[in-house]
């Protein structure tokens, strides 16, 4: 087990290193900014630039680090839940209920409020289908869930490519950016900082418990572990947090299948350090994909999740040669 000098040392180092990526991606793009600019900017109005800091790069980053931290928390507590390293946020049809949904808002041309609305209700109705089917008569094992969630998953993909097919060329453009991840359409990162804060608060009198559930569903039983109260708030949690995070920025991939991988290599499996461990290094992961995003191609911008996936594919194959999966 982590000691607590180093859990501390590992956070406050992390918390550096996040302050460091926002600085980063308030200072990168189109046009950089230097630092002092940018702080300038951040507390005076009149400052040069302040406009395209506050108005522009604040939001965007600010959400980037949201979507980031819920994201490799999600994919830290799936993994538990399923007992199956390779889980991640996606795996059980959330993003792609919440795709349907914002393609349908896209493909009658609603706006920016409407898109997020129906996204966010697609990905809802996603985790309350997985989560009735998978009940079923009370005998709810991993993979009864992640069947459910799979072939819900591939309904959801049936429907997009639906959309796509029959959806005006002018709008193909926005449905292929949503649908790879993007933060250029002005985002609003107030839903997902709220609900990064609420989920990371509803969570950490879990740890405990799911330090046990690692070990199987009998020995958590025998040490007084309630496992389906547990099982269920976890799926819920993970949920909601993939939820958020596809509503305010489209599928970003790797996030949450890599980051909690590499953090539990750094802190060990300790899930009352790893999960505010993988909060944070989602953040900030995803906040330089971003800048990178947006500097790659500059003027032009890439879709963030095309980003994430450059680095994600070979560090996860890194992961995996390394590793011994049985």
């Amino acid at each position: 087990m982590i000691s607590l000098r180093r859990t501390f040392l590992v956070l406050a180092f992390l918390a550096f290193l996040a302050m460091s990526a926002i600085a980063v991606g308030l200072s990168v793009g189109s046009v950089e900014i230097p630092f002092a600019d940018v702080m300038a900017g951040l507390f005076d109005s009149s400052a040069p630039g302040a406009s395209v800091i506050r108005d522009l790069r604040l939001p965007r980053t600010l959400a980037a680090f949201a979507c980031g931290g819920l994201l490799a928390m999600a994919g830290a507590l799936m993994q538990v839940l399923l007992r199956n390293p390779l889980a991640d946020p996606y795996i059980l049809g959330i993003s792609g209920g919440a795709g349907v949904g914002a393609l349908l808002a896209i493909f009658f041309g609603l706006g920016v409020a409407g898109l997020n609305g129906f996204a966010f209700l697609g990905a809802l109705l996603a985790i309350l289908v997985v989560f009735g089917l998978a009940h079923g008569d009370g005998s709810w094992t991993q993979t009864r869930l992640l069947l459910t969630g799979v072939m819900v998953a591939a309904g959801c993909g049936a429907l997009i490519t639906l959309l796509l097919s029959i959806a005006p060329e002018e709008r193909l453009r926005g449905m292929l950016f949503w649908l790879m991840g993007d933060f250029s359409q002005g985002v609003n990162p107030t839903f997902a900082l709220v609900g990064l804060g609420a989920v990371g608060l509803l969570t950490a009198p879990l740890a405990r418990d799911l330090n046990v559930l690692i070990r199987g569903n009998d020995a958590a039983k025998a040490l007084g572990v309630s496992v389906r109260f547990v099982r269920v708030a976890v799926y819920l949690l993970a949920s909601m947090a993939t939820a958020i995070s596809v509503t305010t920025a489209g599928s970003v991939g790797f996030v949450g299948l890599v980051i909690p991988h590499l953090t539990r290599m750094m802190v060990g499996n300790d899930q009352r350090v790893l999960l505010p461990t993988a909060m944070l290094a989602g953040g900030i992961f995803l906040v330089l994909a971003d800048a990178l995003a947006r500097i790659l191609i500059a003027p032009q911008q890439l879709p963030v999740g095309v980003v994430t996936a450059l680095i994600g594919v070979p560090v996860f194959l890194y992961l995996l040669n390394r590793t011994r999966y049985q």
